[in-house]
């Protein structure tokens, strides 16, 4: 009896197969499996790639780029004006680090916010979580491609302060004066990535960008005023403030060495008010629908 004569429910796979045409996967008509064929499954896209992609699509938009620039050229501007209008006592190192501080602690976390918010604000979003489904992957990548805008920023930014003060210096007929420690410049670039830190968190959080540029603002400049009066009108507050206020905690990094305590602040501060807003803000994005 052939394989044809054989009734469907007593037919082999491999009598199955020669009849239907198929065979199982990864085998030949004869039933026997190529050599060096070895099934795998799919990879997925490297983290490393996705970071490079999140980090290309912060430049690609002509808003993107010059935002960037301009960090680099408002870090100019603020060591021209130390140059122009600083007392000649005045012209030290840590002039020129403060004034290009200003205008950093404002961009960074603007960068991180909408490198968050732009994948809903501008629809991007469907062609993102549709090539990388793991959208924890997505964000994370987009917090490693903030904390490497910070890391590549900040030296900058302290470089054109140290040209600022040889050429201040030059000019005024003044020796140059170096009064930033190489620990200054660690806590200095601590407190810009919290900061940036900060603009991430609300980016995941509110997920539209002028939303969260509006509660940027209200969180860095309106909160730490009204805590700054409660603590002068309040005696009980006065104590209780460096323990639930992020951004007075956070100011201690640019006077210079911490002590235990301050650091214990920093970090309840950062629990409280950075971490476990980020976690509900994962939380949402992981179930947000993208329309």
């Amino acid at each position: 009896m052939t394989s044809l004569d054989t009734p469907p429910e007593t037919r082999t796979g491999a009598e199955d197969g020669r009849v239907s045409g198929r065979t199982p996967a990864g085998q030949t008509l004869s039933g026997r499996t190529p050599t060096g064929h070895h099934p795998t499954g799919h990879r997925g896209i490297p983290l490393s790639r996705i970071t490079g992609t999140e980090l290309r699509k912060m430049f690609d938009t002509r808003s993107g780029f010059w935002l960037m620039a301009s960090i680099a050229i408002l870090a100019v501007l603020a060591t021209t004006a130390v140059i122009l209008f600083a007392r000649h006592d005045e012209m030290t190192y840590d002039s020129f680090a403060a004034a290009i501080g200003i205008p950093m602690t404002v961009i960074l976390p603007i960068v991180a916010i909408l490198s968050v918010t732009s994948e809903w604000t501008q629809r991007s979003g469907l062609t993102t979580f549709t090539l990388v489904p793991h959208r924890g992957r997505v964000v994370a990548a987009k917090a490693v491609s903030c904390v490497t805008i910070a890391v590549v920023s900040i030296p900058l930014a302290f470089g054109i302060g140290a040209l600022g003060n040889l050429l201040g210096t030059a000019i005024a007929g003044v020796e140059p004066v170096w009064d930033v420690t190489l620990s200054d410049m660690l806590h200095i670039a601590l407190a810009n990535v919290l900061g940036m830190a900060v603009g991430f968190m609300l980016g995941v959080v509110v997920r539209n960008t002028p939303g969260a540029l509006v509660a940027y603002f209200l969180y860095s400049f309106l909160l730490p005023g009204l805590s700054l009066l409660l603590a002068a009108s309040q005696e009980w507050f006065r104590d209780l403030q460096p323990w639930v206020d992020f951004d007075f905690s956070q100011s201690v990094l640019f006077d210079g060495a911490l002590s235990a305590q301050q650091w214990a602040h920093l970090g309840v501060t950062t629990v409280i008010w950075l971490l476990i807003p980020l976690s509900v803000g994962l939380a949402l994005v992981v179930r947000a629908e993208v329309k």
